[in-house]
Parts: structure tokens; sequence; C-alpha cells
């Protein structure tokens, strides 16, 4: 009798289980609560659009003047070192350059310090 007993019991508790346990959306159930939730989220879905293009104009504009100052930077190094060419071609023929004697005096008072 206690194994008939178990058998019984154990039967309506599958068939329940097995009721609510269904998963995914049921057909035929549309509240107007899902559209109204389907609007929220599309509106939040744009919103985090425009942010995304807002933050990607920003680091384009960012590295445009990163490469705007260091195409500045590289303009100076490349007329000091054209400057140093001329200076090296003046010497060489044994003349002073223009400006040398001010780079030998500066570099003078920056040793005696």
């Amino acid at each position: 009798m206690d194994c008939e007993d178990m058998i019984i019991t154990e039967e309506p508790n599958l068939t329940e289980r097995k009721e609510g346990g269904k998963r995914g959306r049921k057909p035929g159930r549309k509240a107007s609560s899902e559209k109204i939730d389907m609007k929220a989220k599309l509106e939040r879905s744009r919103q985090s659009a425009r942010e995304c293009r807002a933050r990607k104009k920003l680091r384009y504009q960012y590295l445009e003047e990163l490469v705007t100052d260091r195409e500045k930077a590289v303009f100076a190094l490349r007329a000091e070192l054209e400057r140093y060419k001329q200076w090296s071609a003046e010497l060489d023929a044994g003349r002073l350059p223009e400006g040398f004697q001010a780079l030998l005096e500066e570099l003078g008072m920056l040793k005696q310090e």
C-alpha cells in the first residue's frame, strides 16, 4: 500500500510541474504594458545611440588635436635640424654661423651653474 500511495502522490506533482514549468512567451497574450515597454526600450536605444555618436565625435576631435600638436612638433624639430645642418656647413667652411655664438653662451651659462 505504501508503494501505491507514493505512485499516486507523485503523478499529480508531475503534471503540475509540466503545466507550470513552461517557458517562453505565451501566444496571444500581448498586453498594453508590453507595448509601453517596447516604446521605452526603443527610446533608450535611441538615447544610447545619440550618446555613442557624441562620444565618437569627441574621440575624433581629441585625436585630430593630438595629430595637429604632433605635426607642429615635427615641423619645429625639422626646422631645428635644418638650422643645425646650415651651422655645420658654415663651420666646415670656416665661418662662425649667425646665432651660434648665442647658443654657445647659453650652453656656457648652463655649464657654469
